[in-house]
């Protein structure tokens, strides 16, 4: 692998389209940003209309060349899990980038990338185990079956937090099956992408196979999601963007899987240790500076424990360090956009204007060694909060938790499902029977018990309401990524004649 951090450093990074990387039609180039210092880092591609063509046309031509259309499902399963080597050799190059691109913690890149073969590996298993089946059909001399068969040509939109960790779940499979790929990454986040696309070369994969389109939302995005060639879109982001792609893809009868934001409930029940579940609530939200989509970022408590548990969660946000990414006893880096820094900071102050109390941290840190440019922000406890305040209703996308207490499980659960989104959720209890009713009565794809972000790329997963649709993981997602064809065949001989048939 030739590309590395510092070859990335002040470069013109171009988009991969049919195994090679071009320059934009156009000529133009847009600036990425290291969100440490908030300085230039290096320049992507800004790919229009006509780049996004070239791509869609090459991943067209590669679904159909016999080279990789008419190649084995064992042996397409071989590539596969040649490419998961080039990331497991490459791992550690792979994760500096992606720090130095969006700011997530080197220790938590580093074990994305080392847990990223084995999704590989296991999708490649899959490869020659997709299976159709015989189905009863009410004629004598006739066989009735399914089959499964790639779509084409997959558009994958994917979200800068963690670029490659999100775009394995759902490229592996592809591949795996026998679509074609183009990706837009987030313009936010693009260099993880693009050195992926050089292992994906080094593989063996033919030219055109998987394409890499770089740029805004408003040029390559849109341009990607109106096009009539592609078979499927996979998009991971916010919910208004997702509304967008799902209307432009509906112009050409074209479906969706999306996840999307997220507001998720995190109960808390005096039953539990404190300590426990502070660390949980303190992973659950803190974790990636909150730059997830399943932060919990409602804690709800139990409010027999409630002034218990705040106390403790102040004392434990007041031990998290903020720091450069790099460094090994950081706990939170910066955010990974000016504006997402800008947007926490309105979202903390409005919710100070409605009423609600900042108890730990809601402001930048002052702290040595950290550059004034950089994009930084306290992990932020807000008390006195209420379900219905704009800080508590918004996916706010940062370290930022609010925190309220209730009374009964009828209460929290009407709580824990007042909000338009459902895509994870987490309870801390004892009783057993209590988090089994809750996991019944939860408006969420995801339910986590005395646990929280634990994740398997062997299980589906997704979300309930305007968090998305669609699930990746597991087995499930390969029906996700493939079509099912009926065939029906007459092996008796002869053609009935159709109009021998009399009414009585």
């Amino acid at each position: 692998m030739k590309t590395t951090v510092s070859s990335i450093e002040g470069s013109r990074q171009g988009l991969f389209i049919n195994g090679e990387f071009v320059a934009p039609k156009n000529g133009n180039y847009i600036a990425s940003y290291d969100p440490t210092t908030g300085e230039r880092w290096y320049d992507l591609a800004e790919a229009d209309a006509d780049d996004v063509a070239a791509a869609v046309a090459a991943a067209n031509a590669a679904f159909r060349n016999p080279a990789w259309r008419r190649m084995t499902q064992t042996d397409r399963g071989a590539l596969v899990r040649k490419l998961a080597e080039l990331v497991r050799a490459n791992a550690d190059t792979l994760a500096e980038i992606e720090t130095r691109d969006n700011g997530k913690l080197l220790k938590e890149t580093w074990a994305q990338m080392r847990s990223m073969p084995d999704s590989y590996h296991y999708f490649a298993g899959m490869a020659d185990k997709l299976q159709g089946d015989t189905i009863p059909i009410n004629r004598a001399d006739t066989l009735n079956i399914n089959l499964r068969e790639p779509l084409g040509v997959v558009g994958m939109i994917t979200p800068w937090n963690s670029p490659l960790m999100l775009l394995t779940g759902t490229l592996a499979p592809c591949l795996a099956i026998g679509n074609t790929v183009v990706i837009k990454p987030s313009e936010h986040a693009t260099a993880s992408t693009l050195a992926l696309a050089e292992l994906i070369h080094e593989a063996g994969f033919p030219a055109g196979v998987v394409n890499v389109v770089t740029g805004t939302g408003k040029s390559a995005g849109e341009a990607l999601t109106r096009h009539p060639g592609v078979a499927k879109y996979v998009f991971t982001g916010s919910t208004a963007t997702g509304r967008r792609i799902a209307g432009n893809a509906a112009q050409n009868l074209v479906p969706c899987s999306m996840e999307l934001g997220g507001k998720s409930p995190h109960v808390v029940f005096g039953d539990v240790e404190i300590e426990h579940a502070v660390n949980g609530v303190v992973s659950g939200v803190f974790a990636a500076a909150g730059q997830t989509c399943v932060a919990g970022s409602r804690c709800f408590v139990e409010a027999s424990i409630y002034d218990k548990f705040i106390d403790a969660l102040i004392a434990r946000t007041a031990r998290i360090r903020v720091g450069l990414p790099t460094v090994d006893d950081t706990d939170i880096g910066p955010l990974a956009l000016a504006d997402q820094l800008s947007k926490v900071e309105g979202y903390v102050a409005s919710g100070v204007k409605e009423g609600a109390k900042v108890a730990a941290g809601g402001r930048r840190p002052q702290k040595e060694g950290l550059s004034s440019g950089g994009w930084y922000y306290e992990p932020t406890v807000m008390v006195d909060a209420q379900n219905d305040m704009g800080f508590m209703r918004d996916e706010i996308f940062g370290p930022v938790v609010g925190v309220m207490p209730f009374r009964d499980e009828a209460e929290m659960i009407a709580l824990a499902n007042d909000s338009h989104y459902g895509l994870a959720s987490g309870i801390w209890t004892k009783d057993i029977d209590r988090a089994l009713r809750f996991a019944n009565q939860i408006e969420a794809g995801t339910v986590w018990v005395n646990t929280y972000r634990s994740a398997s790329f062997m299980s589906a997963n997704g979300g309930f309401k305007e968090s998305g649709y669609g699930r990746r993981g597991g087995f499930e997602v390969m029906h996700e990524f493939s079509r099912l064809k009926n065939v029906i065949i007459d092996y008796s001989g002869a053609m009935q004649d159709p109009f021998v048939i009399r009414l009585k």
